[in-house]
């Protein structure tokens, strides 16, 4: 299979998991948010979580789990970023962004949701190493990792001078290096192996 086929059967199996985990929410408002925050994308990082778990055996259903929670906490992220606070973005992926498909309420509150729900796919009763793998996508998604990379990326819009190469590459770490070593690393934290050589990988990726 070639690289765009595999990315799009990763993308549609991460997006039923998704659609399945939405379908056991009350009907709100929020929810239709959430599904709006979820439609489109490439779904690379739920790609590289199937793909890391089949390296190291774990099972598709455990698999998509942690891959569909990648996606859901990269979701949380963009709709936060797109509020007017911050990059105050009106289109995303094609379509209007979630405070202006509904409003910052709604957005706010969808956002909140996405993430909660990252971690409850992480938590599902028999996920392997389940404890490990919810402390993996806290430090990736917080203030160590993404939501340091973007408090970094709002500080430069008014920066006096303009960032150096290495505030650069620190940037990037956090705001899209973070999620991607999540990614890469959940196949060996579900099997307790050592994350060392794909954390190498993603960390290139992610820059």
């Amino acid at each position: 299979m070639s690289f765009p086929d595999a990315l799009t059967a990763a993308a549609r199996a991460v997006a039923e998991r998704l659609d399945s985990s939405l379908a056991t929410l009350p009907d709100s408002r929020v929810r239709d948010a959430m599904a709006h925050a979820l439609h489109g994308g490439k779904g690379l990082r739920g790609f590289l979580v199937l793909e890391s778990c089949a390296l190291h055996g774990i099972g598709r259903d455990h698999a998509l789990n942690a891959a569909a929670a990648i996606e859901a906490m990269h979701a949380y992220s963009l709709v936060h970023d797109d509020l007017p606070a911050m990059d105050d973005d009106d289109v995303r992926r094609g379509r209007p962004t979630v405070h202006i498909a509904y409003d910052e309420a709604t957005a706010i509150l969808a956002g909140d949701a996405l993430q909660a729900l990252a971690f409850e796919l992480c938590a599902q009763p028999g996920q392997p190493q389940g404890a490990s793998l919810v402390l993996g996508l806290a430090r990736a998604a917080g203030a160590s990792g993404m939501v340091l990379g973007q408090a970094l990326d709002i500080a430069a819009e008014t920066a006096a001078s303009p960032l150096t190469l290495e505030q650069i590459s620190a940037l990037q770490a956090g705001k899209t290096g973070a999620l991607f070593a999540f990614a890469c690393t959940a196949g060996p934290v579900m099997a307790g192996a050592d994350p060392a050589p794909l954390s190498a990988y993603a960390q290139a990726i992610g820059l």
